[in-house]
């Protein structure tokens, strides 16, 4: 297996230089040169299946045998021992053919557990193999940070650097990242927003001078590509769950990144039958304008009560935009030129696909705490505000009941109390056990301007390993 840059002028690597790589040399994402396919009869003989053996089922192809298999077995059920519940991803009913995916049984109560869990031991195993050591940087709209943090923390061949935007995650969540003291674990707030953070990022990649001799960066943001493989999985188990591929299963994803629904789009051309994937957004909505109107423009930046998706730079939609454009690199290189100046027009073709595939909803603050209210009003099933966003863009764009429709709950609600007490409960919601004692942790973090050079310096005079 080969993977390709979306811009078309990099060279093609194999997976475990992918992993390693993240942003490719020419500025773009790295895609796999061919998708895996999988017969519905090979799907259908998946079920049953634990978690773990599905996700070796689905994610082999993409090694292609770099890994030998027992080795990816076992970094799969290492990845995956730390989850709170047995059944990984489970499933719970909250109306007629609706359902909510639990993503947040890992560590870190959120989504990312899934893929970052996975690639911290997949990031480990390589730097071993290769006596290698890195350095890891990484943007975090709130939970990408923390997952990043819990992977990364014990490697030894790692030291890891998150920006988060100042003041602009919760408590929670910056406590999740801050508590963690170990010396290869750095925590940086950013004096601006998300997309400074991975501005940052992005620029730093670009030009990796500032970094001692013989260190490289390393990406945990959904950039690399490991983290949407991982991703994958979740979809056909939800699915199989659900009486697939035998009928098929629609998905509402909230997303600002775009990584998260992109999984979905790749299950659903491996072969999983999806009939909706629906694209759910906050206020910071311009993916849902880029489907709706074709009017893919940076505007204000506005700060949620659904901080994860407070992103106007969705960086994984520059692959679906690879496919759209019939992976033309020099197509997709002038679209991202364009998209610098603030805003980029798809084509009549490209945006007609977009509308075939994808589905699209905003909703704001007020009608999400409305919808949180509403579904445990009904069900006494509390919706954490990003969760909610896509339960109601869900309900919006449904086109068939007779259909499952499956909302994928990307984060736990205890790490959203502002937006749980404002839609009307009494009584935060409790952290779990391991978490018990998170607001008694000390913290460690450093507050720095949005200016390369001032992060720079600081993560030179930082690396523990």
């Amino acid at each position: 297996m080969k993977y390709i840059s979306t811009r078309g002028q990099a060279p093609s690597l194999s997976f475990e230089e992918v992993v390693l790589t993240g942003l490719a040399s020419d500025g773009g994402l790295y895609v796999p040169e061919k998708l895996p396919e999988f017969s519905r009869e090979e799907i259908a003989s998946w079920a049953g299946l634990s978690y773990q053996e599905l996700a070796f089922k689905v994610m082999a192809p993409f090694v292609d045998g770099e890994i030998p298999d027992e080795d990816l077995r076992g970094l799969i059920d290492k990845a995956y021992q730390s989850f709170r519940h047995q059944g990984i991803a489970p499933l719970v009913q909250t109306g007629h053919n609706e359902w909510i995916l639990e993503l947040f049984q890992g560590p870190t109560l959120a989504f990312k557990d899934f893929a970052l869990q996975f690639l911290g031991h997949l990031l480990d195993y390589i730097l071993q193999k290769r006596d290698q050591k890195v350095v890891v940087m990484g943007a975090t709209s709130g939970d990408t940070g923390s997952a990043a943090i819990e992977g990364c923390r014990r490697c030894e061949n790692i030291d890891i650097f998150i920006l988060h935007p100042h003041n602009r995650v919760s408590n929670v969540q910056r406590r999740q990242m801050t508590t963690v003291l170990e010396d290869n674990v750095h925590n940086i707030a950013l004096d601006g927003n998300f997309d400074d953070c991975q501005n940052m990022v992005k620029a730093s990649f670009a030009d990796q001078s500032f970094l001692p001799e013989g260190r490289q960066l390393v990406a945990v943001n959904s950039i690399n590509w490991a983290r949407i493989m991982a991703q994958i999985v979740y979809y056909f188990y939800a699915s199989l769950a659900l009486g697939g591929p035998h009928r098929p299963v629609s998905f509402s994803v909230p997303t600002g990144n775009f990584g998260d629904i992109f999984a979905g789009y790749l299950a659903k051309r491996m072969g999983l039958p999806i009939d909706q994937l629906v694209i759910a957004t906050n206020s910071n909505d311009i993916l849902h304008r880029a489907i709706s109107s074709n009017d893919h423009s940076k505007q204000e930046l506005h700060h949620t009560l659904s901080p994860s998706m407070d992103i106007m730079v969705s960086s994984n939609f520059e692959r679906m935009l690879f496919d759209l454009y019939d992976r033309d690199g020099a197509a997709i290189a002038q679209l991202m030129e364009d998209f610098k100046s603030g805003a980029m027009h798809l084509s009549d073709s490209a945006l007609s696909r977009a509308r075939e595939l994808f589905a699209s909803h905003k909703v704001d603050d007020d009608r999400m705490l409305e919808v949180i209210r509403d579904v445990f009003e009904n069900t006494e099933y509390l919706l954490d505000p990003h969760t909610a966003i896509g339960v109601d863009a869900a309900r919006a764009t449904r086109k068939d009941h007779s259909i499952p429709m499956v909302c994928l709950a990307t984060a736990h609600p205890a790490k959203f109390p502002e937006a749980v007490q404002k839609a009307g409960q009494e009584e935060d919601p409790k952290l779990p056990h391991h978490m018990a004692d998170l607001f008694d942790r000390e913290e460690r973090y450093e507050v720095l301007p949005n200016d390369a050079e001032t992060v720079h310096e600081f993560m030179r005079g930082h690396l523990a390993c």
